[in-house]
Protein backbone atom coordinates (compact mmCIF):
# COMPACT_ATOMS: atom_id res chain seq x y z
CA UNK A 1 0.00 0.00 0.00
CA UNK A 2 1.49 3.53 -0.60
CA UNK A 3 0.68 6.54 1.76
CA UNK A 4 1.16 10.00 1.70
CA UNK A 5 2.48 12.31 4.38
CA UNK A 6 3.77 15.94 4.96
CA UNK A 7 6.22 16.92 2.72
CA UNK A 8 8.46 18.15 5.79
CA UNK A 9 8.77 14.69 6.77
CA UNK A 10 12.38 13.45 7.04
CA UNK A 11 13.55 10.33 5.65
CA UNK A 12 13.60 8.48 9.41
CA UNK A 13 10.04 9.82 10.07
CA UNK A 14 8.82 8.27 7.09
CA UNK A 15 10.92 4.88 7.86
CA UNK A 16 9.34 5.03 10.95
CA UNK A 17 5.58 5.27 9.49
CA UNK A 18 6.16 2.58 6.89
CA UNK A 19 7.71 0.03 9.55
CA UNK A 20 4.70 0.85 11.63
CA UNK A 21 2.30 0.22 9.20
CA UNK A 22 4.08 -2.70 8.04
CA UNK A 23 3.94 -4.57 11.25
CA UNK A 24 0.25 -3.30 12.62
CA UNK A 25 -1.37 -4.39 8.89
CA UNK A 26 1.10 -6.73 7.23
CA UNK A 27 1.12 -5.75 4.12
CA UNK A 28 4.57 -4.25 2.36
CA UNK A 29 4.14 -0.18 2.74
CA UNK A 30 5.40 3.00 0.78
CA UNK A 31 5.83 6.11 1.97
CA UNK A 32 5.75 9.15 0.18
CA UNK A 33 6.28 12.99 0.91
CA UNK A 34 4.45 15.89 -0.35
CA UNK A 35 3.18 15.35 -3.93
CA UNK A 36 6.02 13.28 -5.02
CA UNK A 37 5.72 10.09 -6.86
CA UNK A 38 8.92 8.54 -5.77
CA UNK A 39 8.76 6.64 -2.70
CA UNK A 40 10.50 8.15 0.48
CA UNK A 41 11.16 5.39 2.43
CA UNK A 42 9.24 1.78 2.11
CA UNK A 43 8.75 -1.57 4.83
CA UNK A 44 8.14 -5.20 3.93
CA UNK A 45 5.77 -6.91 5.92
CA UNK A 46 7.28 -9.09 8.67
CA UNK A 47 6.60 -12.86 8.67
CA UNK A 48 4.33 -14.70 10.97
CA UNK A 49 5.95 -16.29 13.63
CA UNK A 50 3.46 -19.13 13.42
CA UNK A 51 3.12 -21.52 10.25
CA UNK A 52 0.86 -20.74 7.43
CA UNK A 53 0.23 -21.84 3.98
CA UNK A 54 -0.30 -19.63 1.29
CA UNK A 55 -4.38 -20.53 1.32
CA UNK A 56 -4.46 -19.06 5.30
CA UNK A 57 -2.89 -15.58 4.01
CA UNK A 58 -4.96 -12.82 4.07
CA UNK A 59 -7.12 -12.34 1.65
CA UNK A 60 -7.59 -9.61 -0.62
CA UNK A 61 -11.16 -8.37 1.53
CA UNK A 62 -8.60 -8.37 4.41
CA UNK A 63 -6.04 -6.45 2.67
CA UNK A 64 -8.50 -3.66 1.63
CA UNK A 65 -9.91 -3.09 4.80
CA UNK A 66 -6.47 -2.66 6.35
CA UNK A 67 -5.90 -0.30 3.48
CA UNK A 68 -8.50 1.71 4.76
CA UNK A 69 -8.33 1.74 8.01
CA UNK A 70 -4.95 2.66 7.62
CA UNK A 71 -6.30 5.41 5.90
CA UNK A 72 -8.44 6.44 8.70
CA UNK A 73 -5.55 6.61 11.02
CA UNK A 74 -3.99 9.39 8.71
CA UNK A 75 -6.60 12.24 10.23
CA UNK A 76 -8.10 15.23 8.12
CA UNK A 77 -6.65 17.00 5.38
CA UNK A 78 -2.95 17.02 5.19
CA UNK A 79 -2.92 20.63 5.21
CA UNK A 80 -3.93 20.67 9.01
CA UNK A 81 -1.62 18.11 10.07
CA UNK A 82 0.82 20.55 8.98
CA UNK A 83 -0.41 23.24 11.08
CA UNK A 84 -0.37 21.26 14.61
CA UNK A 85 3.56 22.12 15.09
CA UNK A 86 2.98 25.48 14.43
CA UNK A 87 -0.20 25.26 17.22
CA UNK A 88 2.52 23.41 19.63
CA UNK A 89 0.08 20.09 19.71
CA UNK A 90 0.36 17.09 18.29
CA UNK A 91 -2.00 15.15 16.27
CA UNK A 92 -4.69 13.38 17.62
CA UNK A 93 -3.01 9.46 17.05
CA UNK A 94 0.67 10.92 17.83
CA UNK A 95 -1.40 12.13 21.23
CA UNK A 96 -3.13 9.15 22.50
CA UNK A 97 0.61 7.12 21.66
CA UNK A 98 1.87 10.06 24.33
CA UNK A 99 -1.03 8.73 26.83
CA UNK A 100 -1.35 5.02 26.03
CA UNK A 101 0.99 3.55 23.75
CA UNK A 102 4.57 3.81 22.74
CA UNK A 103 5.52 6.61 21.44
CA UNK A 104 7.26 5.16 17.97
CA UNK A 105 4.83 2.73 17.86
CA UNK A 106 1.87 2.18 15.44
CA UNK A 107 -0.84 4.68 15.93
CA UNK A 108 -3.73 2.32 15.72
CA UNK A 109 -2.13 0.29 18.71
CA UNK A 110 -2.66 2.87 21.61
CA UNK A 111 -5.60 2.34 22.30
CA UNK A 112 -7.17 -1.51 23.39
CA UNK A 113 -9.49 -0.67 21.11
CA UNK A 114 -11.83 1.69 19.59
CA UNK A 115 -15.38 2.03 17.99
CA UNK A 116 -16.70 4.26 15.80
CA UNK A 117 -13.86 4.34 13.87
CA UNK A 118 -15.58 4.05 10.21
CA UNK A 119 -18.25 6.85 11.18
CA UNK A 120 -18.98 8.37 8.22
CA UNK A 121 -16.67 6.20 5.98
CA UNK A 122 -19.27 6.38 3.43
CA UNK A 123 -19.16 10.08 2.78
CA UNK A 124 -15.86 10.89 2.42
CA UNK A 125 -13.74 7.97 1.46
CA UNK A 126 -13.09 7.15 -2.03
CA UNK A 127 -13.49 3.62 -2.11
CA UNK A 128 -16.65 3.74 -0.23
CA UNK A 129 -20.13 3.76 -2.48
CA UNK A 130 -20.49 7.92 -2.65
CA UNK A 131 -16.69 7.85 -3.04
CA UNK A 132 -16.90 9.01 -6.75
CA UNK A 133 -16.05 12.71 -6.02
CA UNK A 134 -13.46 12.02 -3.15
CA UNK A 135 -12.22 15.38 -2.05
CA UNK A 136 -8.69 15.38 -0.42
CA UNK A 137 -10.01 18.45 1.90
CA UNK A 138 -13.53 16.88 2.67
CA UNK A 139 -11.80 14.26 4.74
CA UNK A 140 -13.52 13.29 7.99
CA UNK A 141 -12.34 10.06 9.02
CA UNK A 142 -13.91 8.99 12.39
CA UNK A 143 -16.15 11.95 12.17
CA UNK A 144 -13.48 13.70 14.30
CA UNK A 145 -13.84 11.94 17.46
CA UNK A 146 -12.46 8.89 18.58
CA UNK A 147 -13.50 6.47 21.36
CA UNK A 148 -12.46 3.59 22.93
CA UNK A 149 -10.76 2.26 26.11
CA UNK A 150 -7.36 2.16 27.01
CA UNK A 151 -4.89 1.15 29.87
CA UNK A 152 -3.40 4.23 31.75
CA UNK A 153 -0.56 3.70 34.41
CA UNK A 154 -2.60 0.31 35.10
CA UNK A 155 -5.96 1.38 34.60
CA UNK A 156 -8.93 0.61 32.60
CA UNK A 157 -10.14 3.28 31.00
CA UNK A 158 -12.98 4.92 28.94
CA UNK A 159 -11.45 7.62 26.28
CA UNK A 160 -12.72 9.97 24.03
CA UNK A 161 -10.49 12.49 22.18
CA UNK A 162 -11.03 15.03 19.09
CA UNK A 163 -9.49 15.16 16.55
CA UNK A 164 -8.65 18.78 15.30
CA UNK A 165 -7.69 18.21 11.91
CA UNK A 166 -11.40 17.63 11.14
CA UNK A 167 -13.05 20.38 10.74
CA UNK A 168 -11.63 21.47 14.00
CA UNK A 169 -12.45 19.17 16.08
CA UNK A 170 -16.02 19.58 15.68
CA UNK A 171 -19.19 17.92 16.48
CA UNK A 172 -21.68 16.22 14.26
CA UNK A 173 -24.35 13.75 14.51
CA UNK A 174 -21.91 10.33 14.04
CA UNK A 175 -19.21 11.94 16.67
CA UNK A 176 -22.09 12.94 18.80
CA UNK A 177 -23.43 9.30 18.89
CA UNK A 178 -19.96 7.59 19.96
CA UNK A 179 -19.48 10.05 22.78
CA UNK A 180 -23.12 9.01 23.98
CA UNK A 181 -22.68 5.21 23.36
CA UNK A 182 -19.06 5.62 25.34
CA UNK A 183 -20.75 7.62 28.41
CA UNK A 184 -23.54 5.15 28.60
CA UNK A 185 -21.84 2.22 28.72
CA UNK A 186 -19.44 4.10 31.25
CA UNK A 187 -22.17 4.04 33.53
CA UNK A 188 -22.31 0.37 33.43
CA UNK A 189 -19.65 -0.63 33.90
CA UNK A 190 -18.06 1.79 36.30
CA UNK A 191 -15.20 2.82 34.73
CA UNK A 192 -12.96 6.17 35.00
CA UNK A 193 -13.76 8.35 31.77
CA UNK A 194 -10.88 10.68 30.51
CA UNK A 195 -11.79 13.51 28.10
CA UNK A 196 -9.26 14.73 25.82
CA UNK A 197 -10.90 17.69 24.24
CA UNK A 198 -9.94 20.03 21.20
CA UNK A 199 -13.04 21.03 19.63
CA UNK A 200 -13.97 24.05 18.30
CA UNK A 201 -18.40 23.07 19.11
CA UNK A 202 -20.79 21.98 17.34
CA UNK A 203 -20.78 21.89 13.40
CA UNK A 204 -23.69 24.50 12.99
CA UNK A 205 -24.03 23.68 9.49
CA UNK A 206 -24.84 20.16 10.06
CA UNK A 207 -26.94 20.86 13.46
CA UNK A 208 -29.92 18.80 12.24
CA UNK A 209 -30.11 15.51 13.68
CA UNK A 210 -27.97 16.00 16.74
CA UNK A 211 -28.15 19.73 18.43
CA UNK A 212 -31.98 19.10 19.62
CA UNK A 213 -32.69 15.44 19.57
CA UNK A 214 -33.62 13.14 22.40
CA UNK A 215 -30.15 11.48 21.68
CA UNK A 216 -28.30 14.47 20.63
CA UNK A 217 -25.54 16.79 21.85
CA UNK A 218 -27.59 17.74 24.55
CA UNK A 219 -27.80 14.48 25.86
CA UNK A 220 -23.91 15.06 27.04
CA UNK A 221 -24.57 17.01 29.46
CA UNK A 222 -27.43 14.78 31.35
CA UNK A 223 -24.97 11.63 30.66
CA UNK A 224 -22.23 13.61 32.82
CA UNK A 225 -24.64 14.29 35.60
CA UNK A 226 -25.02 10.91 35.64
CA UNK A 227 -21.79 9.77 35.70
CA UNK A 228 -21.48 12.86 38.39
CA UNK A 229 -20.04 10.85 41.33
CA UNK A 230 -20.32 7.61 40.22
CA UNK A 231 -16.98 7.07 38.41
CA UNK A 232 -14.14 9.88 37.95
CA UNK A 233 -14.06 12.42 34.92
CA UNK A 234 -11.03 13.96 34.04
CA UNK A 235 -11.35 16.32 30.80
CA UNK A 236 -7.57 17.87 29.52
CA UNK A 237 -8.00 20.93 27.12
CA UNK A 238 -5.72 21.39 23.87
CA UNK A 239 -7.66 23.63 22.41
CA UNK A 240 -10.47 26.21 22.28
CA UNK A 241 -13.16 24.74 22.95
CA UNK A 242 -16.17 26.61 22.23
CA UNK A 243 -20.11 26.98 23.24
CA UNK A 244 -21.03 23.34 24.17
CA UNK A 245 -17.63 22.01 23.56
CA UNK A 246 -16.77 24.14 27.15
CA UNK A 247 -19.31 22.68 28.88
CA UNK A 248 -17.41 18.97 28.98
CA UNK A 249 -14.53 20.55 31.18
CA UNK A 250 -16.87 22.02 33.28
CA UNK A 251 -18.83 18.81 34.30
CA UNK A 252 -15.69 16.37 34.36
CA UNK A 253 -14.24 16.27 38.17
CA UNK A 254 -10.82 17.66 37.26
CA UNK A 255 -10.04 19.78 34.41
CA UNK A 256 -6.58 20.44 33.36
CA UNK A 257 -5.98 23.01 30.80
CA UNK A 258 -2.39 23.18 28.62
CA UNK A 259 -0.36 26.47 28.65
CA UNK A 260 -0.38 27.85 25.34
CA UNK A 261 -3.02 26.47 23.35
CA UNK A 262 -6.19 25.75 25.82
CA UNK A 263 -9.23 28.02 26.33
CA UNK A 264 -12.42 27.30 26.79
CA UNK A 265 -15.82 29.96 26.72
CA UNK A 266 -19.36 30.26 26.50
CA UNK A 267 -19.02 31.69 22.98
CA UNK A 268 -16.12 32.71 20.73
CA UNK A 269 -14.03 36.20 20.53
CA UNK A 270 -16.07 36.83 17.35
CA UNK A 271 -19.13 36.34 19.04
CA UNK A 272 -18.60 38.03 21.68
CA UNK A 273 -17.59 41.10 19.73
CA UNK A 274 -20.96 40.49 17.86
CA UNK A 275 -23.49 40.39 20.93
CA UNK A 276 -21.52 43.02 23.37
CA UNK A 277 -19.15 44.96 21.22
CA UNK A 278 -16.31 43.64 23.14
CA UNK A 279 -12.87 42.93 21.29
CA UNK A 280 -11.18 40.17 22.98
CA UNK A 281 -7.87 37.97 22.64
CA UNK A 282 -9.54 34.19 23.17
CA UNK A 283 -6.32 33.68 25.78
CA UNK A 284 -7.99 36.71 27.85
CA UNK A 285 -11.31 35.55 27.38
CA UNK A 286 -11.22 32.24 28.90
CA UNK A 287 -7.67 30.67 28.51
CA UNK A 288 -5.80 28.88 31.90
CA UNK A 289 -5.44 32.10 33.84
CA UNK A 290 -8.67 33.12 33.42
CA UNK A 291 -9.93 29.79 34.51
CA UNK A 292 -7.20 28.62 36.86
CA UNK A 293 -6.98 31.94 39.27
CA UNK A 294 -10.83 33.94 38.60
CA UNK A 295 -13.50 31.34 37.45
CA UNK A 296 -12.09 28.47 39.26
CA UNK A 297 -12.65 26.55 36.17
CA UNK A 298 -9.28 24.73 35.98
CA UNK A 299 -8.09 22.48 38.73
CA UNK A 300 -4.58 22.46 37.33
CA UNK A 301 -2.63 23.64 34.34
CA UNK A 302 0.08 22.08 32.52
CA UNK A 303 3.54 23.96 31.12
CA UNK A 304 2.41 21.35 27.83
CA UNK A 305 1.39 17.72 26.68
CA UNK A 306 3.87 15.79 28.59
CA UNK A 307 3.11 17.52 31.52
CA UNK A 308 -0.56 17.19 31.21
CA UNK A 309 -0.20 13.65 31.37
CA UNK A 310 1.72 13.37 34.07
CA UNK A 311 -0.44 15.86 36.08
CA UNK A 312 -2.90 12.84 35.22
CA UNK A 313 -0.90 9.84 36.04
CA UNK A 314 -0.75 11.70 39.68
CA UNK A 315 -3.98 12.11 40.32
CA UNK A 316 -5.45 8.89 39.12
CA UNK A 317 -3.08 7.43 41.76
CA UNK A 318 -5.93 8.86 44.65
CA UNK A 319 -9.04 8.05 43.13
CA UNK A 320 -10.70 4.51 42.75
CA UNK A 321 -12.31 3.58 39.83
CA UNK A 322 -15.91 3.42 40.40
CA UNK A 323 -17.86 4.95 43.26
CA UNK A 324 -18.14 2.63 46.26
CA UNK A 325 -14.54 1.51 46.24
CA UNK A 326 -11.77 2.35 48.10
CA UNK A 327 -9.29 4.70 46.56
CA UNK A 328 -5.81 3.01 45.75
CA UNK A 329 -3.30 3.04 49.13
CA UNK A 330 0.40 3.42 48.38
CA UNK A 331 3.66 2.22 50.56
CA UNK A 332 3.83 4.37 53.36
CA UNK A 333 6.95 7.19 53.74
CA UNK A 334 8.14 9.18 56.02
CA UNK A 335 7.39 12.92 55.83
CA UNK A 336 9.63 15.54 54.23
CA UNK A 337 10.55 17.12 57.29
CA UNK A 338 10.50 15.39 60.82
CA UNK A 339 7.46 15.45 62.93
CA UNK A 340 9.36 16.95 65.86
CA UNK A 341 9.74 20.70 64.27
CA UNK A 342 5.87 20.77 63.84
CA UNK A 343 5.58 22.97 67.11
CA UNK A 344 8.04 25.60 65.70
CA UNK A 345 6.15 26.04 62.69
CA UNK A 346 3.37 27.34 63.92
CA UNK A 347 3.62 31.03 65.63
CA UNK A 348 2.79 32.29 69.32
CA UNK A 349 0.47 35.10 68.03
CA UNK A 350 -3.12 34.41 66.48
CA UNK A 351 -2.71 37.01 63.99
CA UNK A 352 1.27 36.16 62.59
CA UNK A 353 1.03 34.70 59.40
CA UNK A 354 2.91 31.29 58.42
CA UNK A 355 2.27 29.06 55.38
CA UNK A 356 0.12 25.97 56.20
CA UNK A 357 2.25 23.74 53.42
CA UNK A 358 5.33 23.89 56.12
CA UNK A 359 3.07 21.96 58.45
CA UNK A 360 1.84 19.41 56.30
CA UNK A 361 5.31 18.69 55.22
CA UNK A 362 5.68 17.69 58.77
CA UNK A 363 1.97 15.24 58.46
CA UNK A 364 1.67 13.62 55.13
CA UNK A 365 3.83 10.91 53.68
CA UNK A 366 7.10 12.83 51.53
CA UNK A 367 6.18 13.84 48.04
CA UNK A 368 2.04 12.86 48.40
CA UNK A 369 0.72 16.51 48.22
CA UNK A 370 -1.42 17.37 45.16
CA UNK A 371 -2.46 20.40 45.54
CA UNK A 372 -5.93 21.47 43.19
CA UNK A 373 -6.52 25.02 42.06
CA UNK A 374 -4.07 26.55 43.81
CA UNK A 375 -4.34 29.79 42.56
CA UNK A 376 -7.87 30.25 42.99
CA UNK A 377 -9.26 31.01 46.73
CA UNK A 378 -6.08 30.71 47.75
CA UNK A 379 -6.87 31.25 51.15
CA UNK A 380 -8.34 27.46 51.46
CA UNK A 381 -5.46 24.56 50.45
CA UNK A 382 -7.28 21.91 48.91
CA UNK A 383 -5.41 19.12 48.06
CA UNK A 384 -5.10 15.03 48.29
CA UNK A 385 -2.16 13.52 50.18
CA UNK A 386 -1.40 10.51 51.94
CA UNK A 387 -0.90 9.71 55.30
CA UNK A 388 0.72 6.23 56.13
CA UNK A 389 0.29 5.52 52.23
CA UNK A 390 -3.69 6.35 52.82
CA UNK A 391 -4.97 8.77 50.73
CA UNK A 392 -6.57 11.96 52.24
CA UNK A 393 -8.47 14.61 50.79
CA UNK A 394 -6.87 18.23 52.80
CA UNK A 395 -8.89 21.26 53.41
CA UNK A 396 -6.34 23.52 55.42
CA UNK A 397 -7.01 27.49 55.96
CA UNK A 398 -3.88 29.11 54.85
CA UNK A 399 -2.65 31.71 56.94
CA UNK A 400 0.15 33.27 54.40
CA UNK A 401 -3.44 34.85 52.12
CA UNK A 402 -4.88 37.27 53.92
CA UNK A 403 -4.39 35.61 57.74
CA UNK A 404 -6.53 32.36 56.28
CA UNK A 405 -10.33 33.99 56.41
CA UNK A 406 -12.24 32.61 54.41
CA UNK A 407 -13.59 34.50 50.91
CA UNK A 408 -16.16 33.58 48.59
CA UNK A 409 -14.06 31.67 46.23
CA UNK A 410 -12.45 29.84 48.53
CA UNK A 411 -15.50 28.49 50.25
CA UNK A 412 -16.75 27.16 46.55
CA UNK A 413 -13.49 25.98 46.19
CA UNK A 414 -13.59 24.01 49.20
CA UNK A 415 -17.16 22.99 48.67
CA UNK A 416 -16.44 21.21 45.42
CA UNK A 417 -13.70 19.72 46.92
CA UNK A 418 -15.41 18.41 50.42
CA UNK A 419 -17.83 17.10 47.72
CA UNK A 420 -16.03 15.17 45.54
CA UNK A 421 -13.92 13.36 47.99
CA UNK A 422 -17.18 12.07 50.10
CA UNK A 423 -18.06 11.04 46.39
CA UNK A 424 -15.16 8.54 45.71
CA UNK A 425 -14.48 7.82 48.87
CA UNK A 426 -11.28 10.14 50.32
CA UNK A 427 -11.47 10.64 53.31
CA UNK A 428 -11.17 13.96 55.09
CA UNK A 429 -8.67 15.98 57.00
CA UNK A 430 -9.74 19.18 58.12
CA UNK A 431 -6.55 21.55 59.45
CA UNK A 432 -8.35 24.72 61.07
CA UNK A 433 -6.60 28.09 61.40
CA UNK A 434 -8.84 30.89 60.01
CA UNK A 435 -10.58 34.12 61.48
CA UNK A 436 -13.98 33.15 60.44
CA UNK A 437 -15.85 34.03 57.15
CA UNK A 438 -14.49 37.10 55.72
CA UNK A 439 -16.79 40.42 56.27
CA UNK A 440 -17.47 43.30 54.48
CA UNK A 441 -19.55 44.77 51.01
CA UNK A 442 -17.28 43.44 48.29
CA UNK A 443 -17.89 39.51 49.98
CA UNK A 444 -21.69 40.21 50.46
CA UNK A 445 -21.89 41.31 46.75
CA UNK A 446 -19.79 38.30 45.87
CA UNK A 447 -22.34 35.85 47.49
CA UNK A 448 -20.27 34.79 50.81
CA UNK A 449 -23.64 33.55 52.78
CA UNK A 450 -24.28 31.76 49.72
CA UNK A 451 -21.22 30.23 49.25
CA UNK A 452 -20.51 29.87 52.85
CA UNK A 453 -23.80 28.00 52.91
CA UNK A 454 -22.39 25.07 50.19
CA UNK A 455 -19.04 24.88 52.28
CA UNK A 456 -21.21 23.80 55.45
CA UNK A 457 -23.48 21.74 53.65
CA UNK A 458 -20.83 19.84 51.61
CA UNK A 459 -18.86 19.17 55.19
CA UNK A 460 -22.25 18.51 56.54
CA UNK A 461 -23.35 15.68 54.33
CA UNK A 462 -19.81 13.94 53.72
CA UNK A 463 -20.06 10.56 55.10
CA UNK A 464 -16.64 9.32 54.84
CA UNK A 465 -14.06 9.45 58.13
CA UNK A 466 -13.11 12.65 58.78
CA UNK A 467 -10.71 14.49 61.11
CA UNK A 468 -10.63 17.75 62.31
CA UNK A 469 -7.77 19.40 63.81
CA UNK A 470 -7.59 22.90 65.48
CA UNK A 471 -4.19 23.92 64.36
CA UNK A 472 -4.86 27.76 66.03
CA UNK A 473 -7.56 30.01 65.16
CA UNK A 474 -11.31 28.29 65.05
CA UNK A 475 -13.41 31.60 64.79
CA UNK A 476 -16.72 32.45 64.17
CA UNK A 477 -18.67 30.03 61.69
CA UNK A 478 -15.07 29.09 60.05
CA UNK A 479 -15.14 26.09 62.93
CA UNK A 480 -18.49 25.05 61.32
CA UNK A 481 -17.29 24.86 57.74
CA UNK A 482 -14.07 23.62 58.92
CA UNK A 483 -15.45 20.31 60.14
CA UNK A 484 -15.88 21.32 63.70
CA UNK A 485 -17.26 19.53 67.08
CA UNK A 486 -20.87 20.13 65.74
CA UNK A 487 -20.64 18.34 62.57
CA UNK A 488 -19.61 14.87 63.63
CA UNK A 489 -16.16 14.05 62.32
CA UNK A 490 -14.71 11.18 64.03
CA UNK A 491 -12.45 13.39 66.10
CA UNK A 492 -11.55 17.27 66.94
CA UNK A 493 -8.36 17.29 68.10
CA UNK A 494 -6.27 20.48 68.91
CA UNK A 495 -3.31 21.39 69.10
CA UNK A 496 -1.72 23.61 72.24
CA UNK A 497 -2.06 26.67 70.38
CA UNK A 498 -5.67 26.20 69.34
CA UNK A 499 -8.31 28.72 70.52
CA UNK A 500 -12.00 28.39 69.44
CA UNK A 501 -14.38 31.17 70.04
CA UNK A 502 -17.17 33.68 68.16
CA UNK A 503 -14.36 35.81 67.59
CA UNK A 504 -10.68 36.83 68.30
CA UNK A 505 -10.03 38.49 71.34
CA UNK A 506 -9.91 41.85 69.62
CA UNK A 507 -13.09 41.52 68.02
CA UNK A 508 -14.59 40.52 71.09
CA UNK A 509 -13.12 43.37 73.31
CA UNK A 510 -14.19 45.57 71.11
CA UNK A 511 -17.88 44.39 70.72
CA UNK A 512 -18.58 44.21 74.18
CA UNK A 513 -16.84 46.13 76.31
CA UNK A 514 -16.00 49.53 74.04
CA UNK A 515 -18.15 51.47 76.46
CA UNK A 516 -16.13 50.69 79.33
CA UNK A 517 -12.78 51.08 77.79
CA UNK A 518 -14.31 54.54 76.73
CA UNK A 519 -15.31 55.53 80.28
CA UNK A 520 -11.58 55.15 81.53
CA UNK A 521 -9.75 58.37 81.24
CA UNK A 522 -6.39 57.28 81.93
CA UNK A 523 -4.65 55.94 79.16
CA UNK A 524 -2.40 53.67 81.29
CA UNK A 525 -5.42 52.38 83.26
CA UNK A 526 -7.16 51.74 79.96
CA UNK A 527 -4.94 49.94 78.26
CA UNK A 528 -4.30 47.82 81.57
CA UNK A 529 -8.01 46.69 81.92
CA UNK A 530 -7.99 46.57 77.79
CA UNK A 531 -5.46 43.43 78.62
CA UNK A 532 -7.25 42.06 81.62
CA UNK A 533 -10.15 41.92 79.35
CA UNK A 534 -8.02 40.09 76.82
CA UNK A 535 -5.82 37.60 79.05
CA UNK A 536 -9.63 36.88 80.76
CA UNK A 537 -11.10 36.46 76.83
CA UNK A 538 -8.48 34.16 75.93
CA UNK A 539 -8.33 32.02 78.74
CA UNK A 540 -12.18 31.15 77.70
CA UNK A 541 -11.41 30.10 74.12
CA UNK A 542 -8.19 28.35 74.81
CA UNK A 543 -7.83 24.75 73.98
CA UNK A 544 -7.22 23.38 77.07
CA UNK A 545 -10.79 24.94 78.40
CA UNK A 546 -12.40 23.18 75.37
CA UNK A 547 -10.79 19.80 76.03
CA UNK A 548 -11.38 20.70 80.02
CA UNK A 549 -15.69 21.20 78.77
CA UNK A 550 -14.92 17.92 76.21
CA UNK A 551 -15.61 20.15 73.33
CA UNK A 552 -13.32 19.04 71.53
CA UNK A 553 -11.36 14.87 71.72
CA UNK A 554 -7.98 15.64 72.76
CA UNK A 555 -5.09 18.18 73.03
CA UNK A 556 -1.85 16.65 70.97
CA UNK A 557 2.03 17.00 71.32
CA UNK A 558 2.63 18.46 67.77
CA UNK A 559 5.13 16.17 67.15
CA UNK A 560 2.79 13.56 67.55
CA UNK A 561 0.00 15.05 65.30
CA UNK A 562 0.72 12.83 62.38
CA UNK A 563 1.09 9.62 64.44
CA UNK A 564 -2.02 10.51 65.83
CA UNK A 565 -4.16 11.07 62.38
CA UNK A 566 -2.15 7.77 61.42
CA UNK A 567 -3.94 5.91 64.46
CA UNK A 568 -7.03 8.03 64.22
CA UNK A 569 -7.43 7.29 60.53
CA UNK A 570 -6.53 3.46 60.72
CA UNK A 571 -8.98 3.30 63.20
CA UNK A 572 -12.25 5.08 61.75
CA UNK A 573 -11.36 3.40 58.51
CA UNK A 574 -14.70 1.07 57.80
CA UNK A 575 -17.09 3.54 60.28
CA UNK A 576 -20.62 3.70 59.00
CA UNK A 577 -22.30 7.03 58.36
CA UNK A 578 -25.30 7.92 56.79
CA UNK A 579 -27.31 11.24 56.09
CA UNK A 580 -31.74 10.89 56.77
CA UNK A 581 -33.04 8.99 54.56
CA UNK A 582 -34.30 11.82 51.24
CA UNK A 583 -34.60 12.22 47.92
CA UNK A 584 -31.65 15.25 47.75
CA UNK A 585 -30.94 18.20 49.78
CA UNK A 586 -31.53 21.40 48.30
CA UNK A 587 -28.92 23.05 48.73
CA UNK A 588 -26.30 23.35 45.67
Amino acid sequence: MRVHVGEGATTEEASAIASALAEHLAVDVEVVAGDGEEPTATATAPEPDYPVDDGERPGEREQRLREEIADILQGGPQKYKDRLPDQGKLFVRDRLNLWFGDADGDPGDALTFEDGRFANFDEWHPDSPDGDDYDESDRIPADGLITGAAEFEGRDMHVMANDFTVKAGSMAAKGVEKFLRMQQRALKNGKPVLYLMDSSGGRIDQQTGFFANREGIGKYYYNHSMLSGRVPQICVLYGPCIAGAAYTPVFADFTIMVEGMSAMAIASPRMVQMVTGEEIEMDELGGPAVHAKYSGSADLVADDEEHARELVAQLVSYLPDVAGEDPPRADPTPPALDPRGTDAVIPDEPNRAYDVTDLLDRVVDADSVFELKPEYGKEIVTAFARIDGRPVGIVANQPAQRSGAIFPDAAEKAAEFVWTCDAYEIPLLYLCDTPGFMAGSSVEKDAILEKGKKFIYATSSATVPQQTVVVRKAYGAGIYAMGGPAYEPESVIGLPSGEIGIMGPEAAINAVYANELADIDDEEARAEREQELREEYRRDIDIHRMASEVVIDEVVEPSRLREELVNRFDFYADIEKSVPDKKHGTIL
